[in-house]
């Protein structure tokens, strides 16, 4: 086979631009955006107590969710929450409130808490991602995420009471 000049140099620029090319994308295959992990930041304690009791059957870490972003981020983004640590969602507003799962990547049990401070339904084992509509089913002014579980193991029930105080 006899290649001209020309066609040589065409052939060595398509060469060099396939090699260039492969490696280039070779090596962004690599580059990968890194999260950082977003860290629980304990911000107050929170009991539950059930009714007639004054010693809690639950002691918790919380961490506060009161500003419009902090609401609608919640536990988005994080991997995992410790046993002993909880979100407490604060609303001004007494209402039907509901919550979905959408970019939290681990199990929750999730606490509807009335104006009163008692627990007026739960929805136990929400599943990761799922975008469905978790509701309140009655009018509460608080909402307290735990890690999936909780309500079974401790026995929660609707007329627990809770206390918390912010650090």
């Amino acid at each position: 086979m006899c290649l001209s000049f020309h066609s040589f140099r065409k052939l060595i620029a398509s060469v060099l631009f396939l090699t260039f090319f492969f490696t280039g994308c070779k090596n962004s295959e690599k580059r990968t955006v890194k999260t950082e992990e977003i860290t629980f930041i304990k911000e107050g304690e929170l009991s539950i107590y059930k009714p007639g009791t004054d010693v809690p059957v639950l002691n918790l870490n919380i961490e506060l969710a009161e500003t419009d972003y902090e609401t609608q981020t919640g536990l988005m983004y994080r991997t995992s929450m410790k046993e002993n640590e909880a979100m407490l969602f604060i609303f001004d507003d007494v209402a039907m409130h509901s919550f979905y799962m959408k970019n939290t990547e681990f199990p929750l049990d999730i606490l509807f808490i009335k104006e009163d401070m008692t627990i007026g339904s739960f929805q136990e084992n929400a599943q990761p991602l799922d975008e469905g509509s978790l509701s309140s089913k009655v009018p509460v002014q608080y909402v307290l995420e735990v890690n999936a579980g909780i309500v079974a193991e401790k026995g929660l029930s609707i007329g627990d009471s809770i206390s918390f105080q912010k650090l």
